[in-house]
């Protein structure tokens, strides 16, 4: 597989699989609900076994933690010792009741936060500030001029509110580069609501957030007795719903990983930065260093077109 593609139609290169740093953030505001608190010698276990098995791409967010997620995210660079080059860092702002002027005011934070790590992807993490998507888009693109970021990425669009970000950006000879949404297997919307389309059409990345779907694709639940006795609550009830509805697509995901000496997880990413061509970026989280090295073990091999096709069709059945 080849290991790097281009992130929109920037100049960046990424690796198909990303890791996701929501986590990092466990035990802080609302995210103490959703993952358990990590120290930071396993933060910094998580980010050198992504690192190792070849990942460069590293997603975090000012809402992860205030800060925290992009903190440990350095601090665990900085003990590895990755030249800043070869690291690609996106993050978020978070528009909440904020107006497009914040934008400018809160990107020193960011910049602190990541400690001499460059933004090199900075997105919006969803559609609804207090100002226009123009505003909002513009006061970016000044900070693309201004050299406190490289590129410029949304997360939670619409189509329409991607094209109109999009063409914001032309207007001022800049791409937009990404589109981070809800997309896996047991979640295939995008395809039938215009997003993929359009950022096929216009060439933007699709970074796809929550591809295990919290766990359902890995086959774990699935294997066990008691599936949900350690899974936190909001998690519980989701899965529970899907874990039967699913249970046809991950014997498929099994039947096929067989051929590799995969996991059905690995099976599951590896459909989705491949069977759009090379649209589909994934961030997978993780809790553990094994996850992680699991994750970027997905890289090393990729599925026959016929492969593809049949996780397709049963994926199509939900």
């Amino acid at each position: 597989m080849k290991t790097k593609r281009q992130l929109g139609q920037t100049d960046i290169e990424v690796t198909p699989i990303g890791l996701g740093l929501m986590q990092l953030a466990g035990g802080l505001g609302f995210l103490k609900f959703m993952f358990r608190e990590l120290s930071i010698d396993t933060i910094t276990q998580i980010i050198k076994n992504a690192l190792d098995g070849g990942i460069n791409l590293f997603d975090t967010a000012e809402i992860y933690g205030n800060g925290s997620s992009e903190k440990s995210l350095t601090i665990a660079l900085k003990t590895i010792g990755k030249p800043k080059s070869e690291i690609v860092i996106a993050t978020k702002w978070h528009p909440f009741l904020r107006t497009a002027a914040d934008i400018k005011k809160t990107i020193n934070t960011r910049l602190h936060c990541l400690d001499g790590y460059k933004i090199d992807l900075y997105q919006v993490h969803f559609p609804y500030s207090l100002s226009s998507i123009e505003e909002v888009i513009n006061q970016m693109a000044d900070l693309v001029a201004e050299g406190k970021i490289k590129s410029i990425g949304v997360s939670n669009y619409s189509a329409k509110q991607m094209r109109q970000a999009y063409e914001v950006l032309l207007e001022r000879g800049l791409p937009l580069a990404s589109n981070q949404v809800h997309y896996s297997l047991f979640n295939r919307k995008i395809e039938k609501n215009g997003i993929l389309e359009t950022a096929k059409e216009l060439g933007i990345s699709i970074i796809a957030y929550s591809p295990l779907e919290s766990g359902l694709l890995t086959g774990k639940f699935h294997d066990s007795n008691d599936p949900f006795t350690n899974a936190p609550f909001f998690r519980k009830t989701r899965l529970r719903s899907q874990l039967e509805k699913s249970r046809g697509l991950i014997q498929k995901l099994k039947e096929i990983a067989q051929n590799y000496n995969a996991t059905p997880a690995q099976v599951a990413l590896n459909w989705l930065i491949n069977f759009h061509g090379e649209t589909i970026l994934a961030i997978p989280g993780a809790s553990t260093a094994e996850q992680a090295q699991a994750n970027a073990a997905t890289m090393n091999f990729s599925l026959l077109p016929e492969e593809l096709t049949q996780i397709d069709k049963v994926s199509r059945k939900f």
